[in-house]
């Protein structure tokens, strides 16, 4: 049987503290992490992000900007 949200009470958290956890238990896994293959195609697309972003190191968002907006936090 699978282990769910509500049996742990996660279900219970609040967005905010819901993410925080998944953060958390993401970090936890350090080398763990499952890393697939990339395809071509990707590389590519990696390749050339990495690429704009070298050129235009403005255009860089903090961490505390993309939590921002994926939870919602002014």
């Amino acid at each position: 049987m699978t282990t769910t949200m509500k049996d742990f009470g996660i279900d219970k958290l609040t967005p905010n503290q819901r993410v925080d956890l998944a953060l958390e238990i993401w970090e936890s896994l350090d080398d763990d992490r499952v890393v697939g293959q990339l395809n071509p195609e990707l590389r590519a697309e990696l390749a050339r992000r990495d690429a704009e972003m070298d050129a235009n190191p403005e255009i860089a968002i903090t961490w505390e900007q993309i939590r921002s907006r994926v939870v919602g936090e002014k």
